[in-house]
């Protein structure tokens, strides 16, 4: 399968991922929000802790400023459950085990592929992507950007 770039302008794809509860989440039903989705490589690990407690620290100016967020990795539903718990993350983590939402948004690889990207995706209330931030080594800052890019409006 052929990743597709999302780039600024384009409308979010429709998709159903589980969350650490085993709940499905249908993303299409979250209008009228900012939507954050930042891809992290793997639950637990140094840089995806800072990154994960950066979005928990800002969560509540985050939610005032009319966004929701999720966090999505490779990992199961299970680990994740694990890993929100142990840091009180106030948001949900969404398994993409398959890479499937990877692909659709087309998430690039680091080092040579054998890292999955750490990347940002912030949506407007109306479903169109505004900005895509991506530093594999800057965890901390893609919250930061997020609430930047928002509150811009």
């Amino acid at each position: 399968m052929t990743k597709k770039k999302l780039v600024v302008g384009d409308k979010l794809p429709h998709f159903i991922l589980n969350d650490e509860k085993h709940q499905p989440i249908d993303i299409s039903v979250l209008t009228g929000k900012y939507l954050i989705i930042y891809f992290y490589p793997k639950d637990d690990t140094p840089g995806c802790v800072r990154e994960a407690c950066s979005f928990r620290d800002a969560f509540q100016d985050l939610v005032d400023a009319g966004a929701v967020v999720y966090g999505v990795s490779s990992d199961k539903p299970d680990t994740h459950a694990q890993f929100k718990a142990k840091y009180r993350l106030p948001f949900s983590l969404l398994s993409d085990t398959a890479g499937e939402l990877r692909n659709l948004l087309g998430v690039p690889s680091d080092l040579f592929g054998l890292i999955p990207g750490r990347v940002t995706y912030i949506f407007n209330p109306e479903g169109k992507l505004i900005e895509v931030f991506k530093s594999q080594l800057s965890p901390n800052q893609h919250a930061k950007e997020a609430l930047k890019v928002i509150l811009k409006g």
